[in-house]
């Protein structure tokens, strides 16, 4: 799929750093944190896009994928603070606490236009759940939440899988009963988030499919 972006190159000090962003923010999408339960509603266009955000953050180690949700249409749904989404590999070392500074520097950004590998992106989410079960499994999506955004860093494998997360909940997502109603469905989780050590309710971010209003537009394919 093609995907529109747009690119910075803001720098700290005597590092530059790739920061894109979509050319057309995600209207209908929203994310609230875990604390510990999240909150990720999209429409198809949204959770579409989502998927090959996560595709293309798969094979671009030394880029930050920024996705502006938290200023989008608000959500008839959800409690909790709307934050932005952030995907980095988790070997670019970017802390949490850079991130403001580097947020003010994304101005004048220049367009870019890429095109995502879905077969490529099939085969790596295989492999991460060929993985998965064994006793060594060690990658998993690491998280923070910081000024208004929270941060997914994984590796490839990992970003692969969760693209096709949001591919199959975009998919399958109008197919569901209720959403013709104005209802959301969920589809997914996020996979295996790094959870908090001393135990607690587990940290999750549920992947919900819902229609944008007016709700009378909406028709489930075949029908």
């Amino acid at each position: 799929m093609r995907l529109r972006l747009r690119q910075f190159r803001p720098r700290t000090g005597p590092h530059e750093h790739r920061v894109v962003q979509p050319r057309q923010p995600l209207r209908r999408t929203s994310l609230r944190a875990p604390k510990p339960i999240g909150l990720l509603l999209g429409d198809h266009d949204g959770l579409n896009r989502l998927a090959c955000l996560f595709s293309f953050a798969a094979y671009s180690r030394h880029t930050i994928v920024h996705v502006p949700l938290r200023d989008g249409l608000p959500p008839d749904e959800g409690v909790g603070e709307l934050v932005d989404l952030v995907l980095v590999h988790h070997t670019l070392g970017l802390r949490p606490s850079k991130w403001p500074e580097l947020r003010r520097k994304l101005v004048n950004g220049t367009p870019l236009t890429v095109r995502t590998d879905e077969a490529r992106t099939a085969r790596d989410a295989a492999s991460w759940r060929e993985r998965w079960e064994r006793a060594d499994f060690r990658d998993d999506l690491r998280h923070a939440t910081h000024a208004r955004t929270f941060f997914l860093f994984g590796s490839r494998d990992v970003f692969a899988e969760t693209a096709t997360y949001f591919a199959h909940a975009a998919g399958w997502g109008p197919h569901q009963k209720g959403i013709v109603k104005g209802h959301s469905a969920l589809m997914a989780t996020l996979p295996t988030l790094v959870q908090e050590p001393g135990g607690g309710h587990p940290l999750e971010v549920l992947i919900c499919f819902k229609p944008y209003p007016p709700y009378a537009h909406f028709k489930r394919p075949g029908h």
